[in-house]
């Protein structure tokens, strides 16, 4: 650390490496403020700015008159992103391979296309569209927020058949699918449902099915970054 840096850093960069190097483990104690400040010769602001920094790095967790405590770091579980695409929901499909109870919440309105939708659908944005919200839960805690948009005239209500099907249906063929994904910070609502730590960054998947040259259907699929590992399989 340079020695024109806030003082803070140096007491961040040291708990840090702890961490990181299993010195403290999780679940952990971290020093109080005054432990900080004796420890590091520091003020009282830069010891409660470094819990601040180690919190939103996600780092540690804060319990209401206890302290800070290494933050648990849970096994990640896998997502097969090219399994069950029969499914008329893979991630469910997924993960109930793995022996997991999933259930799912659903809802489906009316709404226009809007210009991100219009443009990823090749919509006018007036176009009408159904827009279904999806909460996966694993035994009543959410896993993965998705959020679906399909021209209207290609919507259906029938929830048993997966995607590729109902397309079917209409005498069209699922021919590609793609999925750009990127990592963001959660917004205020995603982290109440999904329960965040602070500092828990999500991925964002946003996937759009093709018939040919034709976008049929695009969703925002939000995933914890802190639970899950996105896997790919590339055929060579």
């Amino acid at each position: 650390m340079a020695t024109s840096d806030p003082v803070y850093l140096r007491v961040v960069e040291d708990i840090r490496r702890q961490i990181n190097d299993g010195s403290l483990p999780p679940g952990a104690p971290i020093p109080s403020r005054a432990q900080l400040t004796r420890k590091y010769q520091v003020g009282e602001t830069a010891a409660r700015h470094a819990l601040r920094v180690l919190a939103n790095e996600g780092l540690i967790v804060g319990r209401v008159g206890s302290g800070h405590y290494v933050r648990e770091r849970p096994d990640l579980i896998p997502l097969h992103r090219w399994r069950h695409l029969e499914h008329s929901s893979p991630f469910a499909a997924d993960l109930q391979s793995q022996g997991r109870r999933v259930t799912l919440d659903r809802h489906s309105e009316q709404s226009e296309a809007g210009p991100a939708i219009a443009q990823r659908l090749r919509l006018d944005e007036a176009a009408p569209v159904a827009k279904t919200h999806y909460i996966y839960r694993d035994d009543g805690k959410a896993l993965q927020l998705a959020t679906s948009y399909e021209p209207l005239e290609l919507a259906s209500d029938d929830d048993r058949r997966s995607l590729i099907a109902r397309m079917y249906a209409h005498g069209i063929k699922i021919t590609e699918i793609v999925e750009r994904v990127h990592t963001r910070v959660p917004q205020p609502s995603e982290s109440d449902a999904l329960d965040l730590p602070a500092g828990v960054h999500v991925l964002h998947v946003e996937r759009t099915h093709w018939a040919g040259d034709r976008p049929v259907e695009t969703s925002d699929i939000v995933i914890p970054g802190d639970r899950f590992q996105v896997v790919y399989s590339l055929p060579v």
